[in-house]
């Protein structure tokens, strides 16, 4: 069960003896200590679900010269992943006293078609100043006996696995094969999504960077519309299925007209629709700009464009440009009104964004998640995912973060926010906000109320595992 290792054969934790952790009132987690997933209920609602609180643990399962780590980063860049790849690497070091860490090179098929690198605290010094990673990165590639039969033959025995919620379903799926096979070996995930579409946790690093990042698009889009006559700004941001970024852009920035999500449809033509709304601000104020997420208006522009859904290597839908079809549509509407000239620039920075280093809030954060996860790790927990649970670090099981992605909500107060700051229509009927109303009473109804540390661990029972506990 998840719960104390104390069941297990265990040792003292190294970090009692690290003088900087020696003026620490109480540096160590009571490991009963959990974190409940939902902070405001109902008077009558049942205790919900508990996911055991993060940090180092007295005792640990892993003694350090037999500890033999591997970090691999899979799917697209974030910021932030050289700043997790650092504190993982100097957090074995300087913490536990594990030397033996090495780097899988080009996502999940560097397992078994690439060689690894070493990695000291000297080699990542200072890859935190930089972005992308430097383990490279890959889409799809996962290959589930092979990477398994890696981690064997190596004779890893922790394996970090960065990566965003396609990634973490692949981790999920090489901790039940290394449980099935009975190995001793730690596998723990590092929620990665720029789009911050991870359900359960308070928000994935390299978020925070990517919406300052955007300020600078918006801003440039801002400028460029202000100085001409009837000037439009268009900027398209990240968010193939959750428009974070975009809502959250808007609300720093002000200098928006309107923000268009996925979660929130809207239509073009006739009373009410885009274009409308357009014409009138545009009569209003003389400019304005347009902050649109990548994966809104999906269907519309399938429909237009007699589209065949695609995939790409991670099994993503692969999305057409909204950005420039949207920014097509408006010219071809002022075509039609010679009196009404329009100058329209579109700027998409979304390479631009992902490829930046992490900023200081979010290279702090990474520190924290690294941490997290190696005392985990250390302390014998595996099948989880480590993050912040409403402001509190915790271990939680890596079939409860993909079950579902987290979406911006259009029937709460932020995006609420977002339409009286752009003073933009919803676009939605009264009968669509009902019915989705309706929705979001629905799924809290049939919320999951269990308790986490009462749940089973098929690894605890497994005769070669040594008693390896099980986060699930």
């Amino acid at each position: 069960m998840l719960g104390s290792v104390g069941f297990l054969t265990t040792f003292p934790n190294p970090l009692q003896d690290n003088p900087a952790y020696s003026v620490v009132k109480q540096y160590f987690v009571n490991p009963d200590d959990t974190v409940t997933q939902k902070i405001v209920v109902h008077k009558t609602s049942a205790r919900g679900t508990h996911f055991r609180r993060a940090g180092p643990r007295q005792r640990v399962y892993f003694q350090s010269d037999e500890v033999n780590a591997a970090i691999v980063t899979c799917g697209g860049l974030c910021p932030g992943l050289n700043t997790v790849v650092r504190e993982l690497v100097c957090g074995l070091y300087d913490m536990y006293g594990v030397t033996s860490v090495v780097g899988i090179e080009g996502g999940y098929k560097g397992f078994y078609s690439k060689n690894t690198i070493p990695l000291t605290p000297k080699s990542v010094n200072d890859i935190h100043k930089r972005g992308g990673t430097i383990l490279g990165t890959s889409r799809g590639g996962h290959d589930t006996a092979k990477i398994v039969d890696c981690l064997q033959d190596r004779g890893i025995n922790q394996v970090y696995i960065i990566g965003g919620d396609g990634t973490q379903k692949g981790a999920s799926v090489i901790y039940e094969e290394v449980r099935r096979r009975g190995l001793k070996c730690s596998v723990v995930g590092v929620p990665k999504t720029i789009d911050n579409d991870i359900a359960v946790i308070d928000k994935s690093f390299g978020f925070d960077t990517a919406v300052e990042e955007a300020q600078r698009a918006i801003n440039a889009a801002h400028v460029e519309a202000e100085s001409a006559e009837n000037g439009i700004g268009v900027v398209k941001l990240m968010g193939r299925n959750s428009g974070f970024i975009a809502m959250y852009a808007t609300l720093a920035s002000r200098d928006v007209d309107c923000c268009l999500i996925p979660e929130s449809p809207f239509y073009l033509e006739g009373k009410g629709g885009l274009l409308e709304f357009i014409e009138r601000r545009l009569k209003d104020n003389g400019h304005m700009v347009i902050v649109v997420a990548e994966g809104a208006g999906q269907d519309l522009i399938a429909k237009s464009m007699n589209f065949v859904d695609t995939q790409d290597a991670s099994g993503n839908k692969l999305l057409l440009d909204v950005g420039l079809w949207l920014s097509q549509k408006i010219k071809d509407h002022f075509k039609k009104k010679p009196n009404f000239p329009i100058t329209l620039k579109y700027i998409d920075p979304t390479y631009m964004i992902r490829a930046v280093k992490s900023n200081a809030s979010d290279n702090v954060y990474c520190t924290l998640l690294a941490h997290s996860a190696l005392h985990g790790a250390m302390a014998g927990y595996t099948g989880f995912t480590v993050a912040p649970v409403n402001g509190r670090h915790a271990y939680i099981p890596f079939y409860r973060i993909t079950e579902k992605q987290n979406k911006v909500v259009i029937t709460d107060r932020m995006w609420a926010r977002v339409l009286c700051s752009t003073n933009q229509p919803c676009f939605l009927s009264h009968e669509d906000v009902e019915n989705m109303k309706h929705d979001d009473d629905h799924e809290h109804h049939l919320h999951n109320t269990q308790l986490l540390e009462g749940e089973s661990s098929p690894l605890k029972n497994s005769p070669k595992c040594n008693g390896l506990a099980a986060a699930v």
